[in-house]
């Protein structure tokens, strides 16, 4: 069982799991995917068991891969810290970071909380702003490091965190009458999932109203929570209290990518070094 325990086999498994492409976890490793794919099967050997489930389309953990990830981020986590105490390094500086609130209202403080520990010395100055205005303050110089969704299929910069399904999401018992236009809760321009929902709903000619816009992610959630009407949210972010609401057209897959703005620091890169080891924990909040 030796094997299991290989920091550089469980980190390839933990990039596998967050971008469910064994291709994609080879691009962010710098590996080749041989490499990606013998790492999984020497795992798989060492376990006893299949950890994830392969067809030509798609790649999702098994029962026994999600078992996987909990005793694999504890491994790594010890691995970081051991080394951390040995080097000693001292990190200084001001680190502007702007995550959406998304991630801001799940795991994302554990994980803030973890680099404080290890950097008392870093001034951190975290921004929460919808994921299109962080894109821009980024572009503008106002960040040096951001988690959020990417703007679109074309978009490939920054490192992909994660890919996630978007489903709509509502009050329980909530119907949709297929007659009548459907009630939104949105946050405003330039709000990503926005401009996703309008768009799916427009090429499906379905017609729509907003029922509710907010600036505020628990504003939003408020909204669904009292029935007003249907969300366009991250599948593995839903919050407590809304369910998936079915019969609505298709939204596709979202993108979340850590971007590095032009001035390249090193708490800037602690912190992205951080979040990618623990963005498992981000993709799985409950």
């Amino acid at each position: 069982m030796g094997g299991v325990y290989d920091p550089v086999q469980l980190r390839t498994f933990l990039t596998v799991a967050q971008t469910l492409s064994f291709t994609q976890a080879a691009g962010r490793l710098g590996v080749r995917q041989s490499t990606v794919s013998q790492h999984v099967r020497r795992l798989e050997e060492a376990t006893g068991r299949p950890l994830f489930l392969r067809d030509t389309h798609s790649v999702e953990l098994t029962e026994d891969g999600e078992a996987l990830l909990g005793f694999a981020r504890t491994i790594l986590e010890a691995h970081e810290r051991a080394a951390a105490y040995f080097t000693g390094t001292r990190l200084r500086g001001r680190l502007r970071f702007g995550a959406s609130e998304d991630f801001v209202l799940t795991r994302l403080p554990e994980i803030l909380e973890g680099f404080r520990h290890e950097h008392p010395e870093v001034d951190l100055e975290l921004s929460v702003e919808l994921s299109g205005t962080l894109h821009e303050r980024l572009d503008a110089g106002r960040l040096d490091l951001v988690l959020a969704k990417r703007r679109g299929p074309g978009d490939e910069r920054g490192r992909l965190v994660w890919r996630d399904r978007m489903v709509w999401i509502g009050a329980e018992g909530l119907r949709m009458d297929p007659d009548r236009p459907v009630p939104l809760i949105v946050f405003p321009p330039p709000g990503i999932t926005r401009a996703r929902a309008l768009e799916v709903l427009e090429r499906d000619g379905r017609e729509w109203r907003i029922a509710c816009t907010s600036g505020s992610l628990n504003g939003l959630i408020a909204a669904a929570r009292a029935g007003l009407g249907v969300m366009a949210h991250t599948r593995g972010l839903i919050p407590p209290g809304l369910v998936r609401v079915q019969g609505l057209p298709e939204l596709g897959s979202v993108e979340f990518a850590l971007l590095r703005g032009e001035r390249v620091s090193a708490p800037a890169e602690a912190l992205a070094a951080a979040i990618l080891s623990g963005a498992d924990r981000l993709s799985r909040a409950g």
